[in-house]
């Protein structure tokens, strides 16, 4: 039971890879808080952990809102007293050349996707206390991309400097921070992203389960990587071997 008595704030935590890593965590006796943008699959997460006899609430949250994250670390130490592990999942993608996009949409990715790694790392990282854990996921976007998605590259390219730079000042403080860069996952970003429905990004090389990221990101998450710090680790069944 690598998380019995720890609390894990997992964004994203409604679908897909979040909701995968919730329900494991809370397999593995954490106390979680979902948290999503939207509450209803926040919800379904949490029922479904507590019908396997997990411990959960939801939380609804715009990552990229300061004032929003700030909320839900009170909430977790509020409900459970601690803060022992933070999972940066929730992200946004656009598909649109830079030439077109407006000004306002390319920040808004920015700010949801590297805005709330800051965001938990400067709001919860203050109150989780020594052999704690964040984990940023990232994307093999951030080392191979494609055309028309230069603000999510942008971003993923960015959360690994970031989780870097931020595992070096935690370091006296013994709280770990790694990443995650996924490839190809059967989630619905996958499949509703219109470059792999054009055909302009071919999915090349294994197609991942959430459930096989959630086995990487609880691993970083946990005492098992004790001797694991500011890396990312890439968890793509060989995709960036394929991509150019």
């Amino acid at each position: 039971m690598r998380f019995a008595n720890k609390t894990c704030i997992v964004t994203g935590g409604g679908s897909g890879i979040g909701r995968a890593t919730c329900l494991q965590m809370a397999a593995e006796g954490g106390r979680v808080v979902v948290a999503d943008l939207q509450l209803a699959p926040a919800q379904a997460t949490v029922d479904a952990i507590k019908a396997a006899g997990g411990t959960a609430i939801a939380a609804q949250v715009d990552v990229g809102n300061s004032t929003h994250v700030q909320a839900v670390v009170a909430t977790a130490l509020s409900t459970y007293g601690t803060l022992d592990v933070i999972v940066n999942d929730a992200a946004m993608m656009t598909f649109t050349p830079i030439a077109d996009i407006a000004e306002a949409d390319f920040f808004h990715v920015i700010t949801t996707n590297l805005g709330s790694v800051f965001f938990f790392a400067k709001y919860g990282a203050p109150h989780m206390p020594p052999g704690s854990a964040i984990v940023n996921l990232s994307s093999v976007h951030a080392h191979a991309t494609t055309p028309n998605v230069v603000p999510y590259a942008s971003s993923k390219g960015a959360i690994e400097a970031f989780t870097r730079g931020f595992a070096i000042e935690m370091e006296p403080r013994k709280i770990r921070v790694n990443g995650v860069a996924p490839g190809a996952v059967d989630t619905p970003m996958l499949w509703n992203n219109p470059n792999i429905k054009s055909g302009v990004e071919k999915v090349q090389g294994a197609v991942g389960k959430p459930e096989d990221l959630a086995a990487a990101i609880c691993f970083l998450a946990s005492d098992d990587a004790a001797f694991v710090n500011g890396t990312t680790l890439l968890a793509d069944g060989g995709r960036l071997a394929h991509l150019p």
